[in-house]
């Protein structure tokens, strides 16, 4: 026998002067590799860079299966695909997590009502698993009994949903300027959730989510306080805890908490009607405001003993308002929390013609007669000019 042919080891070393750097595999095929025109690699390392491929490599890949992970909401359903370009005449197979078999092309293995078949080609083979719990969670295997057997893995996550939260820690009622605290607690989410308090439509700063495990050591309790200061502002508002997740996907899951504050009451006086008229019967309204409201209303005119009995509930009654009216006058709202006083000025000064009085051009029609009345609140200076 002649001395064996150098041919095969100079085609290696052309490769690696060739532009491109290609490479010659023992079955005829070129494979590319990335050096440079006019280097030449050390032989070792043209060797170990060469990729070899086989008609029967290439053909494998083509026969292994892929798969995706999926995530899905407990209760939900989940569907596991699996495909395969060269089936090489063999059947794709799903597994759950315990290497028990679901299907075997379109052949059911395991009796789960839950898992149904969608779709089984020679390519393709998809099932749906409905109601899904939080034990359905883990890797699922799709296999096909080629040579040798190649398989495909798709992790499931099963989304925990958190419950609708509980506020604990609310009084029967507080005083203006309290401080109270409120817990709000959610229980079932994985992975734990986070809570969020608002007032109305604004944010309160809670302390930091709390995280705890559940006994079935796959959910998580979450829980969080917040404390603030009352104001008479807040009677009657919703302090609300809310639990944001991914399995909510955007949709409320809140608690509303509406809290009372009790606190003293204000007043203000009304005259009715607005723009009274020397003679007319006059009303001048105490409107209270509080919580508990006003029960109480007395009614006094400065310099004036005792209080004045001419009442109707909160109301002063003038019925003929004449000039022995005008005065400062003063209701007192009375609830079990306080008091508040609040004051109105009158003065009725008679009837006159405003060309005699208005004093200037631009006054309306000269020959309209007015009443010269002064009222304002607290004791105030502010005069008004009723035109008839």
């Amino acid at each position: 026998m002649g001395a064996p042919s150098a041919l095969p080891l100079l085609l290696l070393f052309a490769s690696c002067w060739a532009p491109g750097g290609a490479n010659l595999s023992l079955d005829g095929y070129w494979q590319e590799q990335n050096l440079e025109l006019g280097t030449l690699a050390p032989l070792e390392e043209a060797m170990s860079s060469t990729v070899w491929s086989s008609p029967d490599m290439l053909a494998s890949q083509d026969s292994q299966p892929w798969t995706s992970d999926e995530t899905v909401v407990a209760g939900g359903t989940v569907v596991l695909k699996c495909q395969v370009k060269d089936h090489e005449d063999s059947s794709l197979q799903w597994s759950n997590p315990a290497q028990q078999t679901l299907y075997f092309g379109e052949k059911r293995a395991l009796r789960d009502n839950r898992i149904q078949l969608v779709r089984s080609t020679p390519h393709e083979l998809s099932i749906s698993i409905s109601n899904v719990a939080l034990a359905d969670e883990g890797e699922y295997t799709c296999s096909i009994f080629t040579m040798p057997v190649r398989t495909a893995k798709s992790l499931v996550t099963v989304l925990g949903i958190p419950q609708k939260p509980i506020i604990t820690g609310y009084k029967s009622s507080l005083r203006e300027k309290d401080t109270t605290t409120l817990n709000c607690q959610s229980s079932g989410s994985k992975p734990a959730a986070q809570l969020t308090w608002r007032k109305g439509d604004q944010e309160l700063h809670g302390e930091p989510t709390r995280i705890q495990e559940d006994p079935n050591g796959k959910t998580f309790t979450v829980s969080s306080s917040v404390t603030f200061q009352v104001t008479r502002e807040d009677d009657g508002a919703d302090i609300v805890c809310s639990v944001n997740h991914e399995s909510l996907k955007g949709a409320d899951r809140s608690t509303a908490q509406r809290i009372e504050v009790l606190y003293t009451p204000t007043a203000k006086i009304r005259p009715d009607p607005p723009h009274p008229r020397e003679g007319q019967k006059l009303l001048l309204h105490c409107e209270g405001r509080g919580n508990p409201a006003p029960q109480q209303y007395l009614w006094e005119k400065e310099g004036s003993v005792p209080p004045l009995k001419m009442t109707q509930e909160s109301a002063l009654i003038f019925p003929f308002l004449n000039k022995s009216d005008s005065g400062t006058y003063g209701c007192t709202a009375t609830s079990n929390m306080g008091s508040y006083k609040a004051y109105y000025t009158l003065n009725v000064n008679g009837t006159y013609l405003t060309h005699e009085a208005k004093g200037s051009d631009d006054a309306p029609d000269a020959d309209t007669a007015i009443i010269n009345a002064e009222g304002g609140q607290s004791g105030g200076d502010d005069k008004k000019e009723y035109f008839i």
